[in-house]
Parts: C-alpha cells; sequence; structure tokens
C-alpha cells in the first residue's frame, strides 16, 4: 500500500485534532496533507509552518521565494541552523522524494542551487 493510500481526508483530519495523538503519527497525517489534501488545507499548512520556523530559526532566512510565495532555504544554512551536516539534511530531502510525488512542502532538492523549499 502507498502512502498516499494509507490516509484519506477524514482520518487525516481526526488524527490533527486528537488531544493525545503520538507526534509521529501526527507528523504523518500532516504530511499527507500537504501532499495530497485540498490547497485550502495545505495553505493553512503552510502558513502555520512558516510561522513555526520564523518563531523557532528567527536566524534562518529564506534565500528566495517560490511564485507563490513560499520560502526557499539554502541546505547548507538549514543544516548549520539545525545542527546536522549538510549531507544529513539532503539525505532528509532524498528520503521524503522517494515518494510518487516530490514532496512539495520542503521542495524538491536541486543539487546545483543547494536549496529546498
Amino acid at each position: 500500500m502507498s502512502f498516499k493510500d494509507e490516509w484519506n481526508l477524514e482520518s487525516a483530519l481526526k488524527i490533527l485534532q486528537h488531544p493525545t495523538v503520538d507526534s509521529k503519527l501526527w507528523a504523518e497525517a500532516v504530511e499527507w496533507l500537504l501532499k495530497y489534501g485540498p490547497s485550502s488545507i495545505q495553505k493553512i499548512l503552510l502558513d502555520a509552518s512558516n510561522t513555526a520556523t520564523k518563531i523557532q530559526f528567527p536566524e534562518l532566512k529564506p534565500s528566495h521565494y517560490t511564485s507563490d510565495g513560499q520560502p526557499i532555504y539554502d541546505t547548507e544554512k538549514l543544516a548549520e541552523t539545525l545542527g546536522i551536516s549538510e549531507d544529513e539534511v539532503k539525505e532528509i530531502i532524498a528520503k521524503k522524494g522517494m515518494e510518487e510525488e516530490p514532496f512539495d512542502a520542503f521542495g524538491d532538492f536541486d543539487d546545483s542551487s543547494k536549496t529546498i523549499h
């Protein structure tokens, strides 16, 4: 069964609303919604993610923005901010890219520009 088929809109939203859900399960529901949920929910989640990033990592600044206003980050700066190696950042991005479709919430990795969004 593919990741896309593991969830549906109703089950993902129930997980997000549950008061005591496991954090890993919650993150999987969010990832599913970001990939396959309605655009209105994707926008809410991306806006919340951008706000949380600005609050938790104020030193992390986007290198530029997509045409729809989503931030794009340099992988080297991201690694430095998170305290991990750039290779680990690339590994995480590649792992997310192993799905049937790219995981747009984190963006596609472009090795030539070393950026993600």
